[in-house]
């Protein structure tokens, strides 16, 4: 009776020692990958199959002219293209994420569920946004939904940052704990998403006309902001180390300067 005792209470502190443990980094990566594909291969079919020109309705309706019958279902593949880079922005974001944790936890685990649960949403938000007429209610109903959908799936990957961070000698790689080049980029990398895309929605709550425009700029312009993040983050941190080098060269210079002065001009 003992021994069975003895085995069944080291079986359970086994099983607590095996819930605690940390996720697989490469099993978190591949997850996130398959779902990242999964969810472009639905906006694909999604624009292929309601998105084509009917033969009968390009002779008929447009005389022939393919380019007119595409020029048609022009804001449908403006929508396309706009959720496809963010889909694959978001996807470069969770890369450049993962890249520099060493260690993934639990509860960095369940962040990237939720923020793929909301990436699983942009095929909806493509539909919504290319469904509905031109600035009606609906429209910018549906325009809000995606920029409420990014918001989200763009913000629990900041908070998996943020939890790396919490524990970032066992979580982080070297380079990209508090104070390096690469920690500043990686927070104006993770934080561009969030803003600009509640930036959009509070923006379209107030300048409703403009609506659609907004969203199609926020999509155009993130790339872009991307690029010139890099540039900004480097001219910045180029500044900042400039100014401590010349405040430390003043105080070398105070210092050498004092030692140079003889007690009684010291003490004047």
């Amino acid at each position: 009776g003992q021994r069975d005792e003895e085995e069944a209470h080291h079986s359970l502190e086994t099983f607590t020692f095996y819930l605690s443990e940390p996720l697989s980094k490469e099993r978190v990566e591949a997850f996130s990958d398959g779902v990242y594909a999964i969810v472009a291969t639905l906006l694909i079919l999604d624009i292929c199959e309601d998105n084509v020109p009917d033969p009968r309705e390009v002779e008929e309706k447009f005389h022939g002219s393919l380019l007119e019958a595409l020029s048609e279902y022009g804001p449908n593949y403006l929508a396309y293209f706009g959720s496809f880079v963010t889909i694959g922005l978001l996807w470069f974001v969770h890369h450049s994420l993962f890249l520099y944790v060493t260690k993934a936890t639990r509860l960095m685990g369940l962040l990237n569920i939720l923020s793929l649960a909301f990436i699983g949403g942009l095929p909806l938000a493509y539909q919504l946004t290319s469904e509905f007429a031109e600035r009606s209610h609906n429209e910018i109903e549906a325009i809000q939904v995606s920029c409420v959908i990014t918001f989200f799936a763009s913000i629990f990957q900041f908070a998996i940052w943020t939890t790396a961070l919490l524990h970032e000698r066992e979580t982080l790689h070297p380079f990209a704990r508090y104070g390096g080049k690469e920690h500043a980029f990686m927070f104006a990398k993770l934080a561009l998403y969030p803003c600009v895309s509640l930036g959009a929605f509070f923006l379209t709550c107030l300048l409703s006309e403009f609506s659609t425009t907004i969203f199609h700029l926020m999509q155009i312009v993130i790339p872009f902001a991307f690029l010139a993040l890099r540039i900004f983050v480097r001219i910045s941190l180029t500044v900042i180390k400039s100014v401590m080098s010349l405040s430390r060269r003043k105080a070398v210079l105070l210092e050498e300067e004092e030692a140079c002065l003889s007690p009684s001009e010291t003490l004047s």
